[in-house]
């Protein structure tokens, strides 16, 4: 008879765990980071909303990536994968800084569905147009809030979150969003 309990001396991984929540999400814990409580807190849920928004823009871009049509298809699949990883880069960045404040990041899909205040696309596919204008529009919606959370966490003196909202939420964002809009100028492709 076999049994599914592993040996404590062999190599059978223990599988089908479960634990207690250790931490719950809105709650942050004590570092020696000289932040108050407060200032940690606030920070937290901005960063957090500014987190749950950028990965649904990264989730954006890669699903009009896949789905790019048209004359433009080579340079624009190229440009909105490139603009992808940089989000990607920038998602795991404003996790990382909400841990290091002793809060939790919002990581799971669905509780970032929750969070967003990006309205969800369609499942089909749009016209290029329509699918940049919505990139751009969740830029806004991005931008809009960073500039905030920027401005009001100063005021709690983080200067950590303002670094990184100003040099890389914000300038990323303003720079992508020109590339996009570049995009919907209306110039002919053959002639003047």
């Amino acid at each position: 008879m076999t049994t599914n309990v592993p040996s404590p001396h062999g190599s059978q991984p223990w599988l089908h765990q479960k634990g207690e929540v250790i931490q719950e999400f809105g709650t942050v814990k004590q570092f020696p980071v000289a932040l108050s409580y407060d200032a940690r807190m606030y920070s937290c849920q901005r960063l957090n909303k500014v987190l749950a928004d950028t990965q649904i823009l990264y989730g954006l871009y890669k699903k009009h990536h896949w789905l790019m049509r048209g004359a433009t298809f080579y340079q624009l699949h190229l440009v909105l994968d490139k603009h992808a990883g940089e989000q990607l880069d920038i998602i795991d960045t404003i996790a990382e800084r909400v841990q290091s404040l002793g809060g939790v990041a919002v990581g799971d899909p669905r509780h970032v569905a929750e969070i967003t205040s990006i309205p969800r696309p369609p499942d089909g596919v749009e016209e290029v147009p329509a699918m940049l204008s919505r990139l751009l529009e969740a830029h806004e919606t991005i931008l809009i809030d960073a500039h905030d959370a920027a401005a009001r966490t100063a005021e709690c003196g983080d200067d950590g979150t303002i670094d990184l909202l100003v040099s890389q939420v914000i300038r990323t964002g303003e720079r992508q969003a020109w590339f996009l809009a570049e995009h919907l100028v209306d110039t002919p492709l053959v002639r003047a």
